[in-house]
């Protein structure tokens, strides 16, 4: 049932407004009680309160009777997400006269923040904060009648992957009628708000009701959008129509009992649960969010997996098509450059790591020549030793070819190479050089070598892929990414992520497996604890959004797939070990969504679980400067330009702590943002679906330029470099492209994998590019700004190679077992780019396999 009605002042604000720790304080007027007569010493007071990324600041009027005035005069809150915090809960707070207003749903935080720093004024000003307020109605009663000029408006907000619009209708005193108008938000994630909260803004002739777990962005957009029509239609309480809620009750708990129980329902819940249905188990599997699909459905999707059929053969060196399923590929050629990274690694020396040269020399990740010249760590050197024979065995193929003029040649590409570039990638330390991070070479190659069979285990459940290519993405050091092309299940064609990771092994457990009349997922519900019987976890507890209790009985097991802690940046910053404080603050934002705030690892942890790694946390290094969401995109076709300098700073194709860092040295700083540079490249540039950009700008994210434009574009975005050195940087990169220069020749900063220019250039039919029709004035040009967010969490549950979680002395906790980025020791101190989709997916695969293997 729902009841409408205005939300009440949660009590425990007014108990943390009394004494706030988080806060700060200066006053331009007497700090003395309040004049005689007067509630309020008169005068101007500042004061401060931890929000979400940091310091909340406002400065608060007084008379000696009233607060006249409330303004948010600094803050580093989250655009969109806080907006309706920052906007409304001041002048709610001058309109009652007291802190003791209603927050704002989906900004509490923030809410809370300026609650607590004005209260922190009130004091300063003599008067009581405890006092006076709006308490609105009880649970259950009438709200005030509202009036509106009748019509249909249409209001805009900003969400996850820009505005949205939408258009209301109203009669004389009701909302009648809710659309989406425009919106570019992600299905299943972000659309989830439109579904769920429109009907109970209908409901509650208002704009107060709860926001959706796991669609902030949008939901926030959604009530910005739904007020502002509400103002244009003069609506005769604002506040009060910004209030109006509904409650959803709790129903009866539950209480059910399954083979399996998964906590999560993302990629590797997912996967977890799809194998269970095989095998035979029933499954519940319990997701916070409102659908399926966890922080995989907002990643880039791509995942790191050598197609044999696509690479060279030794066994049949000169093919240059291959078979996969009974259908015929031609094998991907890449310039001849490439093979500049391979004989860094056929000289790599075997001794063991000197872990003492780095004690009196600075580690700079990255630079892979320097690093293979100090060893490899023991489990790793007979990997080393056969990926050596087999790249050698390539480069005297290769290096004919090229002699004979060839300017591309067949990929090399196998399994030992993607085993050690995640180590050598993963091979970090500490910041003060105490600890070496690199991943366990047990899950390490059994991710990578059982990522062999997923795309077939995928396809036969109706998964689709594009099977012609091996493409790279962001850090992921080499050209063996798959393309996700959606599914095909009983004659429908689902496309995107939502069809290839989550609807194909929806598809098996709810639908195609011997147990999927007996199989649940109950989403919107939050997992709690773990239950422990005797030693063994045995189930667990949770809550429904709508106050439900859940208590799920697992005879077989419980499989944690809950994802890490990006979103989480106190967690972030509590363990963090590497990133200079300078740089990794309160202020950084997220890819993640926002229920990736590490609550898995709690409850193993409550039920005795080590973890390891947690001090090492990936960002992301192309994530868009007012949000911090995933911008997408690789670096083997761009420049990336320092705003002052105009040239380049980094190997854009390098690992993301090291472009992640490069930024933070060379960018420049927007509304709070560091590490902020430029992106450029063609236009013309083919992405894969989930980077295409549309079309037209997008203010203070990318633009579509010539370059004589660019002067225009960079007074205008607050970029000091010249554009004459941009545009002699481009021609001089796009000059060593053409040329097919090594590695160690590209100008400004050396450049790995380069594999197309910025300007316009023709190619003739072996691949070289034509000098002569070299064009850089008519080429259409994408510029993008971007910065550094948190993105991926290295660290979490320990487990073995079955992934069972371990205890803090090593042994196996029975019927507790983990997958995904809720578990640590894999990716080392930093995670290969596309190597996280193939080890959720592999690793869910495992947990259940063990847990019918254990039974």
């Amino acid at each position: 049932m729902n009841k409408y009605m205005s939300k009440a002042v949660s009590a425990f604000i007014v108990l943390a407004l009394a004494g706030c720790t988080g806060a700060s304080s200066s006053a331009g007027g007497s700090s003395a009680a309040g004049s005689e007569g007067g509630i309020y010493t008169a005068g101007t007071y500042t004061a401060s309160a931890d929000g979400k990324n940091g310091p909340v600041t406002v400065e608060v009027v007084f008379t000696a009777d009233k607060i006249e005035s409330v303004t948010v005069t600094e803050h580093a809150e989250t655009a969109g997400i806080a907006d309706p915090a920052l906007e409304n809960i001041p002048k709610a707070i001058v309109d009652a006269q007291s802190v003791k207003v209603d927050g704002e749903s989906g900004a509490t935080i923030t809410s809370d923040a300026i609650k607590a720093a004005v209260a922190d004024a009130i004091k300063q000003a003599g008067g009581d904060p405890e006092a006076g307020g709006e308490q609105g109605s009880e649970e259950g009663g009438e709200t005030a009648a509202l009036t509106f000029t009748p019509g249909t408006y249409t209001g805009t907000g900003t969400g996850y992957n820009g505005p949205v619009e939408i258009d209301v209708t109203f009669s004389e005193d009701a909302v009648t009628d809710i659309q989406v108008k425009t919106s570019a938000e992600t299905d299943h994630v972000g659309t989830l708000a439109y579904d769920l909260m429109i009907p109970d803004m209908l409901e509650a002739n208002g704009s107060g009701v709860d926001a959706i777990s796991g669609a902030t962005f949008t939901s926030a957009a959604l009530r910005a959008a739904v007020n502002d029509a509400a103002e244009q239609a003069g609506a005769s309480d604002l506040s009060a129509f910004k209030k109006n809620t509904v409650v959803h009750e709790a129903g009866d708990p539950i209480d059910e009992t399954y083979d399996v129980v998964i906590v999560g329902a993302g990629g590797a819940g997912m996967a977890a649960a799809a194998q269970a249905a095989q095998d035979g188990n029933t499954v519940l599997v319990i997701e916070e969010n409102a659908e399926i699909g966890g922080n995989t459905l907002v990643s880039g999707g791509q995942y790191q997996s050598v197609m044999p059929y696509l690479v060279w053969d030794p066994a049949d060196p000169e093919a240059t098509t291959g078979e996969w399923r009974g259908q015929t590929y031609n094998k991907v050629v890449e310039p001849k450059n490439t093979l500049d990274e391979l004989r860094i690694i056929a000289n790599w020396s075997e001794e063991p790591f000197d872990e003492d040269y780095y004690k009196d020399h600075e580690f700079v990740a990255g630079d892979t020549v320097e690093l293979s010249k100090h060893g490899v760590h023991e489990e790793y050197l007979q990997t080393l030793k056969d990926l050596k024979a087999e790249i050698n065995e390539y480069l005297t193929w290769a290096d004919a070819k090229i002699a004979a003029g060839a300017n591309e040649v067949t990929l090399f590409s196998t399994v030992n190479l993607h085993i050690f570039q995640t180590y050598y990638g993963g091979l970090r330390p500490t910041a003060d050089m105490s600890e070496w991070m690199y991943g366990d070479y047990d899950l390490v190659s059994q991710f990578i070598k059982d990522g062999q069979d997923l795309k077939p285990w995928l396809e036969d459940q109706g998964a689709l892929f594009i099977e012609d290519t091996q493409p790279t993405l962001i850090g992921a050091l080499w050209y063996r990414e798959n393309e996700f092309a959606g599914a095909e299940i009983d004659g429908e064609t689902i496309p995107g992520r939502w069809g290839t990771y989550f609807m194909a092994p929806r598809n098996t457990l709810l639908k195609t497996s011997e147990t999927a009349d007996q199989n649940r997922i109950l989403t919107r519900t939050k997992a709690e604890s773990l239950i422990v019987e005797d030693g063994r976890v045995t189930g667990v507890k949770g809550t429904m959004f709508d106050g439900t209790e859940v208590t799920a009985h697992a005879t077989k097991g419980v499989i944690l797939t809950t994802g890490g802690f990006a979103a989480n940046i106190d967690m972030v910053l509590e363990n963090n070990q590497y990133w200079d404080s300078e740089y990794l603050t309160k202020q950084t934002k997220t890819t993640n969504r926002s229920s990736l705030v590490g609550d898995g690892i709690a409850m193993g942890e409550e039920a005795g679980a080590a973890v390891t790694g947690l001090n090492f946390t990936q960002l992301m290094p192309i994530s868009w400067v007012d949000n911090g969401n995933l911008a997408f995109g690789a670096g083997n076709y761009a420049v990336w330009i320092n705003p002052e300098t105009g040239k380049r700073f980094v190997d854009e194709t390098s690992e993301r702590d090291v472009l992640s860092l490069a930024e933070f040295r060379n960018g420049m700083e927007v509304n709070g943002t560091k590490g902020v540079f430029v992106e450029i490249y063609n236009k013309e540039q083919l992405m894969p679906a989930p980077m295409q950009l549309a079309e037209g700008d997008y203010e203070g994210r990318y633009y579509r330029i010539k370059i004589d434009q660019l002067g225009d574009l960079f007074e205008k975005i607050g970029v000091s470099a010249d554009p004459a050195v941009v545009r002699q940087t481009i021609e001089e990169y796009d000059q060593a492209v053409i040329e097919g220069k090594a590695i160690e020749e590209f100008p400004d900063v050396k450049k790995t994998n380069a594999n197309r220019t910025i300007g316009n250039c023709e190619k003739d039919e072996s691949g070289a590019y034509i000098a002569d029709t070299y064009d850089l004035d008519n080429a259409e040009l994408t510029v993008r700004l971007m910065a550094p967010s948190t993105h991926h969490t290295m660290g979490g549950l320990k487990v073995d190679v079955d992934r069972h979680v371990l205890d803090t002395d090593g042994n196996v906790i029975p019927g507790l077992y983990a997958a995904g980025e809720v578990t640590g020791g894999i990716h080392g101190g930093n995670r290969l780019g596309g190597n996280a989709i193939v080890e959720i997916f592999v690793s869910g695969r495992t947990a259940a396999k063990a847990v019918t293997a254990d039974n």
